[in-house]
């Protein structure tokens, strides 16, 4: 039978089913033998004011492309699509981790597409919120809360301390309910190979994650953070015991490229390979088949320059034990490009270290379209070192769009807005979440500084 898969989604969310009253039961006792009856409360009771709830509303976008028939009456000039746009509302969950600065991470589908968010506190309050940053590829968002006071931040854990068998609790808010606990246990780590999502090094766990849980937070019995939860695998989208969530310090890696950069830049190895079969370990005098087999090392690669070989097998990541080549691939990509990062590798049956310093993976392209109408037809990327400055660069340009009549042209280097330096995307996009009416843009074209006024 074929499994399904769903990714929490941040849609609106329906309850049909019907609820049956219980009748009231006797309080159970506070003790038992005169030894106190274990309980999460004390621990809930500090640990859940961090956790909230996400209201979000906005446009979805569609395209349909038109039968040829309508092009054939109506003339070459009638739209190849048709756009269309749908209002929706979602729910979901949030952590705050920063207090002072009022920094919730959530998961990036539940705020995805939102023109308004809103954040309902432990304590009924319900503030707005704004993106700082998101990264789609492995699920991660950031937001901020305006002008809030008397906050309560959540401890973080050390996600990579984690042991299958510890304690786990879920809190988050299912089916749009409010704020709810679940428990369980950590059931497996570093699942990967999922499809959810680009960058897979899951904690698993059995706590009842449903609907809306997505973004809250999955903490140990210390109440400290050890993941976001983000997915369930079930055939029904219901709850059958296996949750998903991205471990801590992985987000936190992600969360600290976003507030210092505007966007996630990440780390690239270069190299290619699998996982290590029994088979392959056997032949490579590794005893047991936990770890990465690398296949390929890329020419003038971070792994080249640090001795990688075809055939090694990557075992630790600063320290850390590897189980698989999706956990290594998830790590490296979400350490960030420029860092120093400690392998411990198997050669011929013995063990060594390297360090080698990452590099900046293709950076990902942005569609203008959703930062200013009168960019519309552009596409930005950050520029690298072989620009030969730091802005953001016009990596495609649309023939008679809004931008190419503004005099865009493929290859500018966008270096200012309204005389505010532009070092990369994050720092454009902050900019024209202002709204000014006019852009005045300073644009690098080969040798030349130039200005180009957009209204």
């Amino acid at each position: 039978m074929k499994k399904t898969l769903l990714v929490l989604s941040a849609l609106t969310i329906g309850i049909s089913s019907v609820i049956t009253p219980v009748t009231a039961t006797a309080a159970l006792p506070q003790s038992v033998n005169n030894q106190q009856v274990p309980s999460l409360a004390p621990m809930l009771e500090q640990v859940t004011p961090a956790v909230v709830s996400i209201a979000v509303e906005g446009k979805q976008v569609s395209k349909q492309r038109l039968p040829e028939t309508f092009r054939f009456f109506f003339g070459p000039d009638f739209p190849e699509e048709q756009i269309r746009e749908r209002p929706f509302r979602g729910l979901g969950s949030g952590v705050i981790v920063d207090a002072d600065k009022g920094y919730i991470v959530t998961n990036h589908h539940v705020i995805g597409g939102a023109d308004k968010i809103l954040v309902q506190l432990h304590d009924g309050r319900e503030v707005s919120a704004e993106l700082i940053g998101s990264d789609e590829m492995s699920d991660i968002a950031l937001l901020k809360l305006k002008d809030v006071s008397d906050l309560t931040e959540i401890k973080l854990a050390d996600s990579d301390k984690l042991r299958v068998g510890d304690f786990a609790v879920a809190i988050g808010n299912p089916f749009g309910l409010g704020q709810t606990v679940t428990s369980g246990i950590i059931s497996a780590l570093g699942r990967s190979g999922l499809n959810i999502e680009n960058f897979e090094n899951f904690i698993q766990t059995d706590a009842a994650i449903n609907s809306g849980n997505s973004g809250g937070a999955l903490v140990n019995l210390n109440g400290e953070l050890v993941g976001i939860n983000t997915a369930i695998l079930g055939p029904n989208g219901g709850n059958v015991g296996i949750g998903f969530a991205i471990p801590v310090n992985m987000v936190k890696n992600l969360t600290e490229q976003i507030i210092e950069f505007g966007e996630v830049k990440r780390g690239i190895l270069g190299v290619q390979g699998g996982e290590l079969t029994s088979e392959l370990a056997e032949a490579f005098g590794y005893e047991t088949n936990h770890g990465a087999f690398i296949n390929q090392v890329m020419p003038d690669s971070a792994a080249e320059k640090a001795g990688l070989k075809a055939g090694d097998i990557i075992v630790s990541v600063n320290g850390k034990q590897i189980r698989t080549f999706g956990e290594l691939r998830a790590k490296i990509a979400t350490l960030g490009a420029g860092k120093d990062v400690s392998l411990g590798i198997v050669r011929d049956g013995k063990e060594l270290d390297v360090t080698a310093k990452l590099q900046e993976a293709s950076i990902n392209k942005v569609k203008a379209d959703s930062l200013h109408e009168g960019l519309a037809g552009a596409e930005f990327a950050n520029t690298t070192s072989k620009d030969n400055a730091k802005g953001v660069k016009v990596t495609s340009l649309q023939e008679n769009s809004e931008a190419a009549r503004y005099g865009l042209r493929e290859g500018d280097i966008i270096l200012g807005v309204n005389r505010q330096p532009i070092r990369n995307l994050g720092e454009l996009r902050k900019a024209l979440d202002k709204k000014p009416s006019v852009l005045a843009l300073e644009v690098k074209r080969d040798n030349s500084i130039l200005y180009l006024i957009i209204r």
